[in-house]
């Protein structure tokens, strides 16, 4: 039987991002509500379990000091704007607000106290909605993103003699994570994400691949504007699941960003939550423990919907909440939301946009064969 946690207290739902801000701190409050309306959060191979703040002493392993210490300062009221911009912060993706670090070190400590349950023996899944900052750089915030969480949490299980692989699916590219493991082989990141051409940060193509001894160890699969849920597991498994395989993690690590759903305002993606379900049962398949966080998604009922469905496919009781979504005799409007059950109804792409999308797919996904699979010998 395996063992879930999904981490989150109630301190995490006062305070944290203002209101005005697309990204929601409130998602992960308003999933373990909607969990628990469907009974997900009951029986014995599962727990709710309280995160704590980041250590000192971990925080310090990718972020400087002077960066903490102008969250910090930013949190009191009592930073200078020149000291603000150079860290990144007072922007309108990263604003400043009251208690900022505290918030923020408590949001980014439930990856690692997952990864510490992990590693430890006590937890086969945890779950972290709260988290998946991996636009955060050692110096600067960037993209909602301030502390690390991703990178802290990997370095975690790497300290335990985890080899790790992060595999992120949300329409941004994870270019914080990637350069804290360019260089390495003992954490492989997997990034499929809008392509930047398109899309905030503008890094993440694919002859990214990593430098010295991770090289191959880093891959990008960036996509265009339009791409639709077939083509989208098409290329999982084409390009991610080979290189998973071949890789052998000791734990697997998931960004379960859902701003690559269709009707995000932020992205450009049209994937339904059944693309995010079937990825999250494919990996479980690979029988390895799993560390799973938020990200983006910035239409947040169709967010939370998502994340209590995979969720509940972590549970294995994605089936009967399926068949529960129907008796409920939800109504499908014509348009992005579903009142009524979990998963989102089939979404059609447009046959014209269709073609171009698949074109442009299949071309990354044969660059990435030729250049990174024979690094792993496949």
């Amino acid at each position: 039987m395996q063992r879930k946690i999904f981490v989150h207290s109630a301190a995490l739902d006062e305070g944290g991002y203002p209101h005005s801000c697309p990204f929601s701190s409130r998602r992960a409050g308003q999933t373990l509500a909607k969990a628990a309306s469907f009974g997900l959060t009951e029986g014995a191979d599962r727990q709710v379990v309280a995160p704590e703040p980041v250590p000192p002493e971990l925080l310090r392993r990718f972020h400087t000091d002077a960066y903490l210490g102008a969250l910090r300062d930013a949190g009191r009221g009592t930073i200078e704007p020149a000291r603000a911009l150079a860290a990144g912060l007072g922007t309108p993706d990263c604003p400043i607000f009251q208690g900022m670090f505290d918030f923020l070190s408590l949001a980014a400590g439930g990856s690692i106290v997952g990864a510490r349950w992990i590693a430890e023996g006590r937890a086969d899944i945890a779950f972290n909605p709260s988290g998946g900052f991996h636009h955060a750089h050692p110096d600067h915030a960037s993209g909602f993103c301030f502390i690390n969480d991703v990178v802290l949490a990997a370095e975690t299980l790497v300290d335990s003699g985890r080899r790790v692989a992060f595999i992120d699916v949300d329409a941004h590219h994870c270019d914080g994570v990637q350069r804290a493991f360019y260089s390495r082989s003992d954490v492989m990141t997997l990034s499929m994400h809008e392509s930047g051409r398109t899309l905030f940060p503008g890094t993440g193509f694919e002859n990214e691949i990593g430098e010295g001894p991770g090289r191959g160890y880093c891959v990008n699969l960036p996509l265009p504007v339009g791409t639709y849920d077939t083509i989208y597991m098409s290329a999982f498994r084409g390009v991610i699941l080979p290189l998973v395989k071949a890789f052998n993690p000791d734990v697997v690590m998931i960004e379960l960003g859902m701003d690559a759903l269709a009707g995000d305002p932020l992205a450009h993606l049209h994937l339904t939550n059944n693309t995010q379900t079937d990825i999250v049962e494919l990996l479980m398949e690979l029988n390895k423990p799993m560390l799973v966080t938020g990200g983006g998604g910035y239409n947040i009922e169709n967010t939370v919907r998502a994340w209590t469905l995979c969720w509940s496919v972590m549970c294995g009781d994605h089936s009967h909440h399926d068949d529960l979504g129907m008796m409920m005799g939800g109504v499908m409007m014509e348009n992005t939301d579903w009142f009524g059950g979990l998963r989102d109804r089939v979404l059609l792409s447009d046959a014209g946009l269709r073609a171009e999308v698949d074109e442009d797919v299949a071309k990354v996904v044969d660059r990435i064969r030729a250049t990174v699979f024979p690094l792993h010998g496949i």
